[in-house]
């Protein structure tokens, strides 16, 4: 199935990255993984979906993340740590032009290079506007707010 083969190409990526992985996968993945009867290297823990506080806290702790997720790769860049992403495209372009994320497809190879070479580069401008853009906001509506 196309969720299993997936999963194989990148595990074995992940396999050979000789630094610890932590994977929290979808049930239908590990089953996956099960079904394909892939055993992977010591260092991969494959464990249970994350809620979102252990997955920020996992992300923020992280030497690089690995990602198909467009949510994901937006936290990593917010939080500071690079990111490979596991397609080919980004919906958040501005992340690999700044240097925070590349893209390496399915490609074993590709996945394992960028892990292995993933730094965080010297800057990371913001991406959402000027660093002041939400007290801006602020405080534009409650000056609306204010004239009621």
């Amino acid at each position: 199935d196309a969720i299993g083969r997936r999963t194989l190409i990148r595990m074995r990526a992940f396999d050979q990255i000789s630094e610890p992985v932590v994977f929290p996968a979808h049930p239908r993945v590990r089953a996956a993984i099960a079904r394909l009867g892939h055993v992977h290297a010591a260092d991969v823990h494959v464990c249970e979906p994350a809620g979102y506080g252990d997955m920020i806290a996992l992300q923020r702790n992280a030497r690089v993340i690995a990602t198909d997720s467009g949510g994901v790769q937006k936290e990593a860049y917010w939080l500071g740590v690079p990111c490979v992403t596991l397609r080919d495209e980004t919906e958040w372009v501005e992340t690999v032009a700044n240097g925070w994320n590349v893209l390496t497809g399915a490609d074993p190879a590709r996945i394992l290079s960028a892990a292995r070479q993933a730094a965080r580069p010297a800057d990371r401008p913001p991406l959402c506007g000027e660093d002041d853009v939400v007290d801006k906001i602020v405080s534009v509506l409650g000056e609306g707010l204010g004239r009621r």
